[in-house]
């Protein structure tokens, strides 16, 4: 239901309870006034006729009986009852002490009229007399004055309208205390609607506006998750589109390191291999040393050859040669690269898990590479050396093998976490960034999945899911 529906159903409901009351206390009020004037009626018939009556006895028991019923009309408003006769004389009265007094004939107004009296005590309202002419066939023998005091009919109408007015500031109340309760109703969700836009504006896309009513509220809040989710899918577009352009400036400057080093690393490579099969023979008892000194110059141009060969693999679209291959075999490839290094620096890899695993469907030579950085990243992370745990699990439901890598280093911060495989961020002086970000490709273009955990000082580990063979066979 639309909002301005309901508060025009809201404004209409206050109306018709409203008339509703009123209309009711008013009926209740006619019929009050309506029984109170039919009761002051007939006392006031009653009265008339013990006046009549004893206007035309000639004995008082008329008179007696006038005064009797006077005490019971008293309730009624009747506070005196005068039988004046045609010269003005007040020849008997409910007031003895009015008997004999003169009334001025031509003065007396017949039908009821404002006395001319003061107000009777005990009521501050004014009096009204009565005057009714006596007529016996073609003779007028006098008249009757009943004064009156309309005490019941006023305190009836006044009543009536203590009851409207009550009736009326309760359903006010009422209608004032609803419109509050709704206005704190429809603005809460307003407010709250207004601070979800203000966080998304700042840039928190994660906000979720709830659906709590079928009005235009509610509709504002669908329109609003709506542009979430337009902004969520701008966002991840243009993060590709940035990530597509560094792809393009990345293998742009791929290209021309492969031009201008590579060539020259192979040279070296080679030049090497020429000088040791040339001096060893010719300078016996330096051989070791001399061995020596070749192989550290050959490890360190594979290293400047292997990152030139992460530029370029992250530089351009990778090409998979899966092959089936154990992960006993993968690490086999991969430690001899790196096993003086580590000896060096006194650490000491470790395998948790059992040979009969079954083989894995990768590219071995990219698998090698991936290998390679967590280890050597392992290594840098200890440079007082420690262990390093090579952990694997076979979960044959979902079908992967999930791989850890383990190490009892420095840790990782917090706030850092969530940006160790972006590429271009290192914490180390000497790295250049693309080591992990280049992991996460290779390990994501074999279907797999890469997480990280570290507690600062006790150590990290990676962990990585990848497919079973017979999963892509």
């Amino acid at each position: 239901m639309k909002l301005n529906t309901k508060l025009v159903m809201i404004m209409l409901t206050l109306l018709v309870i409203t008339m509703l009351v009123l209309f009711v206390l008013n009926q209740v009020s006619q019929n009050d006034l309506v029984q109170e004037i039919q009761e002051s009626s007939t006392v006031l018939s009653k009265a008339i006729q013990l006046s009549v009556e004893d206007l035309t006895s000639e004995t008082d028991e008329e008179s007696s009986r006038l005064k009797e019923y006077l005490q019971q009309a008293k309730n009624k408003g009747v506070n005196e009852i005068n039988i004046i006769n045609n010269d003005g004389e007040i020849i008997n009265s409910s007031d003895p002490a009015q008997v004999g007094k003169r009334r001025e004939i031509n003065k007396l107004e017949k039908g009821l009229k404002a006395s001319r009296r003061t107000h009777y005590a005990g009521s501050p309202h004014k009096p009204y007399d009565l005057v009714v002419p006596v007529i016996v066939g073609d003779e007028q023998l006098g008249y009757v004055q009943v004064n009156l005091l309309l005490d019941n009919i006023r305190d009836i109408q006044h009543a009536n309208f203590v009851r409207r007015l009550v009736a009326t500031s309760m359903v006010f109340l009422i209608g004032m205390f609803l419109t509050i309760f709704l206005a704190r109703r429809y603005t809460y969700p307003i407010h709250r609607l207004a601070a979800g836009v203000k966080n998304v504006s700042a840039g928190d896309l994660s906000v979720t506006f709830q659906l709590e009513s079928g009005d235009e509220i509610g509709g504002l809040a669908e329109n609003l998750n709506e542009m979430v989710k337009k902004l969520k899918e701008k966002e991840l577009l243009e993060k590709r589109l940035y990530e597509a352009e560094h792809l393009s400036k990345v293998g742009q400057l791929a290209a021309g390191i492969a031009h201008e080093i590579r060539n020259p690393l192979n040279y070296i490579s080679l030049a090497i291999d020429h000088l040791k099969s040339e001096l060893l023979p010719s300078c016996p008892g330096k051989e070791g040393e001399l061995e020596w000194i070749a192989n550290n110059i050959k490890e360190e141009v594979r290293k400047a050859n292997y990152m030139v060969l992460n530029f370029m693999n992250y530089g351009r679209p990778l090409k998979l040669r899966l092959q089936e291959i154990g992960y006993p075999e993968l690490i086999d490839k991969a430690m001899p690269l790196m096993q003086d290094r580590l000896r060096e620096q006194r650490i000491e890899v470790l395998r948790e898990f059992t040979c009969d695993l079954p083989p894995l469907q990768v590219d071995p030579e990219l698998m090698r590479n991936c290998l390679c950085n967590f280890i050597t990243n392992a290594a840098q992370a200890m440079p007082e050396g420690g262990r390093i745990t090579l952990g694997a699990d076979l979960d044959r439901e979902a079908g992967v093998l999930r791989l850890t890598f383990s190490d009892e280093g420095l840790g990782i911060e917090p706030q850092d976490l969530e940006k160790v495989f972006q590429p271009y961020f290192t914490t180390k002086e000497a790295g250049i960034g693309l080591g992990l970000a280049i992991t996460e490709r290779i390990i994501k273009e074999h279907g797999g999945t890469l997480a990280v955990k570290s507690c600062k000082g006790a150590g990290t580990t990676f962990s990585v899911s990848l497919p079973l063979a017979n999963r892509t066979g």
